[in-house]
């Protein structure tokens, strides 16, 4: 399956939008306001676009025939010190809410495949759609729950960590901060070179697993 290049990439926009709305939401709830008031809790891409991680990253991975695609919005500003629910899990929880965002809209189109196929009322450019956004999301939730900074998954893991070990993690984070965009494309480098193949294994299994189809 090729889909047209804009089209995989408006898909990969869209994911990452409600991917970092997510964040906003599960913030805005547990109580702090900011993305609320940064006007960050909307669909419009306009809001949330980053030329490199939603426009050439994506496009280079798929120009070059990486065999995944992967991408990222401007972070979603939150304060964890109004974040007054949800105790000690909370930045874990606001950290996982965007691949879980990602994983419903898998888990969704996945199904809509699975059980349009069985009924028979599913179409072909339905199936190429609806498979293309399924493994987009899929791809985005298991990339972002790397525990590596600054993806969302060291976020989870500092969070549900007893709590030394959660703050030693959040230490060795700051010092990878201090590396800042070096330290994300040393990570996108070794990643792409060495994780690369186990990465689409791994994503192609669970696409498998939730729409009854190997990716084709």
């Amino acid at each position: 399956m090729q889909p047209d290049f804009i089209f995989i990439i408006a898909i990969l926009i869209f994911s990452v939008v409600l991917h970092e709305v997510s964040h906003g939401y599960a913030a805005n709830f547990l109580g702090d306001p900011t993305a609320r008031l940064a006007g960050r809790l909307t669909l419009n891409p306009i809001k949330h676009l980053d030329m490199m991680g939603s426009i050439i990253i994506p496009a280079i991975l798929i120009l070059t025939g990486a065999g995944f695609i992967f991408g990222w919005a401007k972070p979603v500003p939150y304060n964890p010190y109004n974040l007054r629910k949800g105790g000690k899990y909370a930045e874990a929880i606001v950290a996982g809410a965007g691949p879980a965002s990602n994983f419903i809209i898998a888990i969704i189109f996945g199904l809509l495949m699975r059980f349009g196929i069985a009924s028979g009322i599913a179409t072909v450019p339905f199936i190429q759609i609806a498979g293309i956004i399924v493994f987009v999301n899929i791809m985005l939730g298991v990339f972002n729950l790397i525990p590596v900074y600054p993806l969302d998954g060291s976020k989870v893991l500092a969070g549900i960590l007893p709590y030394n070990s959660g703050q030693a993690y959040r230490r060795f984070q700051d010092s990878m901060a201090r590396y800042g965009i070096v330290a994300m494309f040393g990570f996108l480098f070794v990643f792409i070179l060495i994780l690369g193949p186990i990465f689409v294994r791994l994503v192609s299994l669970i696409f498998s697993l939730i729409t009854g189809l190997p990716f084709f």
